[in-house]
């Protein structure tokens, strides 16, 4: 194999192509078990200084105000720390010690403000800036992650939860769909999308359990509006399946795309989770994601299951729901695959009237 690749090289540079030799060695990648025990490591370092600084300031807990301070500085030691770090042992430290701070804050915050919701949008404000800062993309998935719960709990108290699951999919959508437009950023974006999918996965798993994550706030959860909150989530959805329509350049064909979040509309409606996970697995196709179509399938399949089993309808009428359903998609996408072959086949014209 060598002596061929120094015929090769000869024979090129004979032909006077020019090889250019790397300056630099190529760097190994340090195999994924190694990372995963430093990881543990770092856990472990963090468990054990977390617990000694606990044993010297547990007064401080009993003070809302200590307590916020210290959390903000122990935020900034993590910020620093993930500065300087270069390997996985630093950077899992520095998590675990941004997690305890984070911890801090919510204890104080829910000292202060109690169980309003005050609470929890301060909570969504506080992840989204460190997902914006923090040098560490583990810790912005995190974050993005915590953010989408934070949202979820806002509007669970006021009786809104049903909208949380269209609004992190829109967010979704427009997030995924840019992940290019600023280059020098693409794996932050892939990390607050990362964390974005994740938190609406959890957050159809509640919707799909039937148990809302603020169940200990029923007795405060009244609105006025909380009738529109499923017909907002389902406008939500149909929204974003018509920004992902937009943004593919070969979707301005037909105006008959366009029907397509009309007939999302009504799923979405009906059944919130078939809605999600078939915009998710269709934004997974539009960008070429493999991990996104596949979590899309996975919530897709989710579900139509939960939806089989729910309880309020008999299965016959549910059978024939997604009947109904399925049978709708497959003649939309007939319809979509026809009319994008005729918009592709039929001869264009110029100004002129000549062919092009």
């Amino acid at each position: 194999m060598t002596n061929n690749v120094n015929d090769l090289s000869v024979r090129l540079s004979q032909a006077g192509i020019p090889l250019s030799e790397p300056t630099t060695p190529a760097q190994l990648q340090t195999p994924w078990f190694v990372r995963a025990l430093q990881a543990f490591s770092g856990w472990l370092a963090a468990l054990f200084l977390l617990g000694f600084i606990a044993m010297g300031v547990v007064f401080l807990v009993e003070s809302p105000a200590a307590s916020l301070g210290l959390g903000l500085v122990m935020i900034g030691a993590a910020f620093g720390l993930l500065c300087k770090a270069r390997g996985d042992v630093l950077e899992q430290l520095a998590l675990a010690v941004s997690l305890a701070g984070q911890l801090l804050i919510a204890w104080a915050l829910v000292e202060f403000w109690n169980s309003s919701t005050y609470l929890w949008w301060s909570l969504l404000a506080l992840q989204c800036a460190l997902a914006l800062v923090m040098p560490s993309q583990v810790h912005r998935t995190f974050s993005a992650f915590a953010a989408s719960l934070a949202l979820y709990m806002a509007l669970a108290v006021n009786a809104m939860a049903p909208a949380a699951g269209g609004l992190m999919l829109l967010a979704l959508a427009l997030l995924w769909l840019n992940e290019f437009r600023w280059p020098g950023r693409i794996q932050d974006m892939q990390a607050w999308g990362y964390g974005l999918l994740i938190g609406l996965l959890v957050i159809q798993g509640f919707a799909h359990s039937g148990h809302s994550f603020a169940f200990w706030f029923d007795a405060q959860s009244t609105n006025a509006f909380a009738w529109s909150a499923p017909w907002l989530n389902a406008v939500l959805v149909a929204f974003s399946l018509a920004v992902l329509l937009y943004k593919i350049p070969h979707s301005k064909t037909h105006w008959g795309l366009y029907l397509s979040p009309l007939a999302l509309l009504l799923i979405s409606f009906y059944v919130p989770g078939v809605g999600q996970g078939l915009v998710v697995v269709l934004l997974g196709f539009a960008i070429g994601h493999r991990l996104v179509i596949g979590l899309g399938v996975f919530s897709l399949l989710t579900g139509i299951g939960s939806y089989y089993y729910w309880l309020e309808a008999t299965l016959l009428t549910k059978a024939l729901t997604l009947l109904v359903l399925g049978g709708g998609l497959l003649a939309l996408r007939w319809a979509l695959h026809k009319w994008l072959s005729d918009a592709e086949n039929s001869p264009s014209t110029s100004v002129g009237g000549h062919g092009k």
